[in-house]
């Protein structure tokens, strides 16, 4: 029997779960914490490999073992190894408190309705963009992902962008990242060396944390309380997406109709984690619903009463779109993160020389809206270059629309050409072609 026990937030290890114990396996700070029983091998945990190895050995022997881990040990720790290695049946699991359930009780906020993600080992792309989209988010850290390295890429968010018009906006819109505060826990549940800070993403990225950094807390204060949850984490899809036009301000129709919108939305995939650019946004509605749909979103704009239009509709719907003021392509130097998808709406003759700009960057998809023909085969060879596989439809859609007398007739919308282009894998070296 393999018994995991969680520590390190402030409850003790019982002496009854170590006694007898053949094997002790976890990190040095906790076998530090613990008198280990007479004759018993200890383990620090580093590569999880090793040690699995060596418990293995313990376990084909019927030796029992005793695993130290962080908090709960089956939230993001070492329960999952170890159940896929030995089999669930084969684990004693003793939960301690999380460090995320921890650092929430210290600053006195519930955390059923907070995201949580791991950057502990694993990129920050998709920590930062949840902290992006979502106001309560928990980020588990870890070396190179830690409270400086996400402060940077939310303080990056929230300076001044250097438009192509010459003006701009500081700290995006009412819901966007420069009003984040970051909430750093440290040495949770040492009552020597806790440290609770809140502090803004720019101080956080100026500051060493060391390595006792147990978990960051990404909130915007003015909706950390939050609602009444029936289901936790992140929050449910929305019911209904391609919306009607009538859900968001626009000027004189210039906004991207449902039935375009619609398959744009399929064609971008967007979802949490992701970063989305809506380039030429217009009135923003697809930057919008790709928020709804959880992704954190960029919106580019070049008219003001526009850039004004698309906060208006952001706040309207409740989500969080930082709004760039500015003239593509020039504008989308100054974005320093590449986008997992990208809309391009709008036209003229920028046009080839934008889907270029974003194709370059673009880590998945890229989709172009068109009204003019003309301009499909230039931004269709912009994809092409960037190594995109390219498709594309031309969009005509009648609308049922009344007439006097109580009859129906079918009113036609105008035909847009919407062109996508998906990244095309690129090999791992070694594989035969």
């Amino acid at each position: 029997m393999i018994t995991v026990v969680g520590t390190g937030t402030g409850a003790p290890v019982p002496e009854d779960v170590l006694a007898g114990a053949a094997l002790v396996v976890g990190g040095r700070r906790h076998l530090d914490a613990v008198r280990l029983p007479s004759g018993a091998e200890r383990i620090v945990l580093g590569p999880p490999a090793p040690a699995l190895d060596a418990i293995a050995e313990y376990v084909g022997k019927e030796l029992p073992v005793v695993v130290l881990a962080s908090g709960d040990p089956g939230f993001f720790g070492i329960v999952r190894a170890l159940a896929e290695r030995f089999g669930a049946g084969s684990l004693d699991v003793r939960p301690g408190v999380s460090s995320v359930a921890g650092a929430f009780a210290r600053i006195g906020l519930p955390w059923d309705d907070a995201v949580v993600v791991s950057a502990h080992g694993r990129d920050l792309r998709t920590a930062v963009n949840m902290c992006r989209a979502h106001p309560k988010v928990a980020v588990l850290t870890g070396p190179g992902s830690g409270p400086a390295e996400l402060g940077a890429a939310l303080a990056a968010d929230a300076e001044d962008t250097v438009t192509g018009t010459g003006t701009g906006h500081r700290g995006g819109d009412a819901h966007g990242p420069g009003r984040r505060t970051l909430v750093v826990v440290r040495a949770l549940g040492d009552p020597e060396r806790e440290r609770v800070e809140r502090v803004t993403p720019a101080e956080a990225a100026a500051r060493d944390w060391g390595t006792a950094v147990s978990v960051v807390l990404c909130l915007d204060e003015a909706r950390a309380l939050g609602g009444v949850r029936t289901v936790a984490g992140v929050p449910a899809r929305p019911a209904r997406w391609a919306l009607e036009e009538s859900a968001f301000a626009h000027r004189d129709s210039m906004i991207t109709k449902f039935e375009v919108r619609a398959l744009a939305l399929a064609r971008l995939g967007p979802g949490p984690g992701d970063l989305v650019w809506d380039v030429g946004a217009g009135s923003g509605s697809v930057a919008v619903e790709c928020a709804r749909l959880g992704a954190a979103v960029v919106a580019v704009e070049k008219a003001p009463d526009g850039v004004e239009r698309i906060r208006a509709n952001a706040d309207a719907h409740g989500v969080g779109v930082r709004v760039v003021h500015g003239t593509a392509p020039d504008a989308l130097s100054g974005l320093a993160d590449d986008p997992d998808a990208v809309f391009i709406g709008g036209g003229g003759r920028e046009l080839p020389a934008v889907v270029d700009a974003c194709a370059r960057r673009a880590r998945r998809t890229v989709v172009v809206a068109m009204a003019a023909l003309d301009r499909v085969p230039a931004a269709r060879e912009a994809l092409a270059r960037a190594g995109f596989t390219c498709d594309g439809v031309l969009l005509q859609s009648s609308r049922l629309a009344p007439l006097p007398g109580d009859v129906t007739r079918l009113a036609a919308t105008n035909p847009v050409f919407l062109l996508w282009g998906v990244r095309t894998p690129v090999p791992d070296e070694g594989v035969a072609q």
